[in-house]
């Protein structure tokens, strides 16, 4: 019985604790500038974080993309950017293109 107390306790401090902070931020919330310096912070920090795992992703791959070239790969990058910019700033067609380089290259088309 007293497990069983224990568990419904720990459930409503979990959910106190969740809702206590859902209710700070739709206080707060009200109150910041979306155009404001903070959040143009919080826009530069996730843009670094995107880009430094992109870069890690690169030089330093997992699982199958390691047994691609690193030339290959920066190949990728630049057949992804350059059609990406060419194409009106279309993340499809840019990603497309990166996909499409790395496949000739696993194919054995690039060799």
């Amino acid at each position: 019985m007293s497990a069983e107390v224990g568990l419904y306790g720990a459930a409503v401090a979990a959910a106190a604790a969740t809702y206590f902070w859902r209710g700070f931020g739709v206080a707060v919330g009200g109150r910041l500038d979306p155009n404001g310096l903070l959040f143009e912070w919080f826009a530069a920090v996730a843009y670094a974080i995107l880009a430094a795992l992109v870069v890690r992703l690169v030089v330093f791959p997992s699982g199958e993309l390691r047994e691609i070239a690193l030339a290959v790969r920066l190949g990728a990058c630049a057949a992804a950017l350059g059609t990406y910019l060419l194409f009106g700033r279309s993340l499809f067609a840019g990603c497309f293109a990166a996909a499409a380089v790395i496949a000739a290259a696993a194919s054995g088309v690039l060799s």
